[in-house]
Formats: C-alpha cells, structure tokens, sequence
C-alpha cells in the first residue's frame, strides 16, 4: 500500500479516536499539507517549464485534502483555481503577450478571484465541521488548529502577498491564537499563554502540539 494510501486510511479510522499525549490530527495535518504546497509553489512558482511540478503540488494536496476534509469539490476547485491563476501571472509577465490577450487574462483572473472568494466561504463551513480533539486536556489544542486553518485559508491564493510579514490574531471561541510562522501562541481566557507547534509531514500525518510559555525550552 502507497504512504498516501496508508495516510487515507490513518485518518479515516483514526479521525474519530481519541488517544492520550500528542497525537497525529486531521487539522494538523491539512495545516502541514497547505505548507508544503506553499513552500512548492515558492520554488516552482516563477518558471513556464515548472508546469508538471505546480500540477503535481496540487494533486498532493488534493490528497491530503480528501484523507482530512473529505471529497470536497469546492477544496478541489479552489486549488484548480489557484494553479490557473499562477500560470496566468506567469504568462503576463511575458512580453510577448498582446494587448488584447492581456486585457482578457486580467479579466479572467478577476472572475477566478470572485469564485475564489466564494469557494473559501463553502470550504471554512466544512472545516468548521472537521473532526478534533475536544476533551477539556486538548482545548488550546483544537483552538490552535481552527485558528491557524482559517488563517491559512484566508492566505490561499490571496492577492495579498504576505509572506510572513507582521503576525496575525484570530479569535477561536475564548482563545486568542497569533500566528507567529515558526510557531502559534494561544492566549487562554485565564490569561495563560502557549505556544503551538506543528510535528510531523503530511504524507505521514501530522499533529500539533501546545506548551505553556513558561515551559518551553525547560
């Protein structure tokens, strides 16, 4: 059986488990799939010739998307989207393209950029519904990870090129969760913080794992 093959299965039997300690999750491991693709896509991002790679990222990451989400078609089109729209950017960029040609690309990229919006309010209701820890032990857990998820969504093919510029907050139910790009912290209603990090791959399942502040490095 493939390691995909064998992530698939991990997560649909393991999905609806619960273990003690740290343990791989399907939010996790979906965060560690939409880094990967990220990270692939700054690599193979600039260059026509990189096509096969750009369609291979996503192919990846529609896997990790089925073995964590489901078969979301919206999940699916919203990577199909963000795949046309790099390879549109990179043709513009030639200064070969005509004039007309060019107006319709920009055209075409507004409307994806629409679809795109709307696909992403479809996507955050199924990942609302995404299956976590919720005993009382793994809170700033499942906090982490619903705040990092819809950052991280919001960034997905965003116009905005932020790049780890500044820190963001979001707001989880009582938790207040920053992403700092190494790692989350989550303020707790207590006034507690900790910090979040993400172990594993996502070919192989992923977790996420929170200290406190005071902790970490001891």
């Amino acid at each position: 059986m493939s390691k995909r093959a064998l992530l698939v299965l991990f997560l649909v039997v393991g999905a609806s488990g619960c273990s003690t300690g740290t343990s791989l999750t399907p939010g996790a491991t979906l965060l560690s799939g939409l880094s990967e693709y990220h990270g692939d896509m700054q690599r193979f991002g600039s260059s026509p010739a990189r096509w096969p790679e750009r369609q291979r990222a996503g192919g990846a990451l529609k896997t990790i998307v089925t073995a964590t989400v489901g078969a979301s078609s919206e999940f699916y089109r919203l990577i199909d989207l963000d795949i046309r729209k790099r390879e549109f950017i990179i043709t513009m960029r030639e200064n070969s393209v005509r004039a007309d040609r060019m107006q319709e690309m920009k055209d075409e990229l507004a409307r994806m950029n629409d679809e795109i919006a709307l696909l992403k309010q479809v996507i955050r209701k199924q990942l609302a519904g995404l299956p976590l820890h919720s005993d009382f032990e793994k809170r700033v857990e499942e906090a982490a990870t619903r705040g990092l998820l819809n950052m991280a969504l919001d960034d997905f093919s965003s116009n905005g090129q932020r790049d780890g510029a500044g820190t963001r907050s979001t707001q989880v139910g009582e938790f207040i969760v920053t992403d700092l790009g190494t790692y989350a912290s989550v303020r707790a209603p207590e006034g507690q913080t900790f910090r979040c990090f993400i172990f594993g791959v996502a070919e192989d399942g992923a977790g996420i794992k929170c200290d406190p502040a005071a902790l970490v490095g001891h």
